[in-house]
């Protein structure tokens, strides 16, 4: 999926298109290794691209680290490798395979040998904002009432309500993923592009020209409205 929105971009926008990737790069899928290789090689070609960091990348990143983290924004019966947060499936990516009897310890031991240094270094440098003139990109949200320039790392890779519930104008329209939808959606004070790729549906690939948006595909640009 990834590298069919990359060509409908280059076919769009040509080879020194602009692209900012909205986050969650690792845990959706069984191909987080392959999805990080390509953006990678990307930065090292010296592509047009802006990597934003998503909750999933932080919490891959900070087990990681040593001694490894887990992120508060989590119940206290969960960590980033119980399955429903997907961090099985990416150390899955990498060769590794454990069994629930596993001491922590070991799996973690095993995965800083298998995960490559700058994989890790990768997660860690990823923005967690970007923005142009019109638009702000973020991967969950802001908070509504807070500065742009204020915002805490905190809301921008976990904020859901209380940015969802605001129906009126930001400073700038709010470009953002993290909560999974059948397709991209126009609030008309925020776009959320996540048309749930993480499972099984499409990935949504958007350009834009000022304020207005547009969808990608084989068929080429499809102007996404704001809802009623």
């Amino acid at each position: 999926m990834l590298e069919q929105a990359l060509r409908w971009i280059e076919k769009d926008g040509g080879l020194d298109a602009r692209i900012v990737f909205l986050g969650d790069y690792v845990d959706r899928g069984p191909d987080s290794q392959k999805v990080l290789d390509l953006l990678i090689h990307g930065q090292k070609l010296g592509c047009n691209w802006v990597f934003l960091k998503g909750n999933h990348d932080r919490m891959f990143d900070w087990f990681l680290q040593t001694p490894s983290r887990s992120d508060p924004h989590l119940f206290i019966d969960h960590s980033w490798l119980h399955e429903r947060l997907g961090g099985q499936n990416t150390l899955k990516s990498y060769g590794l395979h454990f069994k629930n009897r596993c001491r922590f310890y070991e799996l973690h031991s095993a995965a800083l040998d298998a995960v490559p240094k700058n994989h890790h270094e990768f997660l860690t440098n990823c923005q967690l904002s970007y923005e142009s003139k019109d638009l702000y990109f973020c991967h969950a949200g802001i908070r509504p009432g807070v500065a742009l320039q204020s915002q805490s790392e905190e809301d921008l890779l976990w904020i859901r309500d209380e940015f969802h519930n605001f129906r009126r104008q930001h400073d700038k329209i709010i470009v953002h993923g993290h909560t999974p939808l059948n397709a991209a959606t126009h609030y008309n004070n925020r776009i959320n592009l996540d048309s749930g790729s993480g499972y099984g549906q499409s990935l949504t690939a958007a350009v834009f020209e000022g304020t207005d948006c547009y969808i990608l595909s084989d068929k080429g640009r499809m102007q996404l409205f704001p809802k009623n």
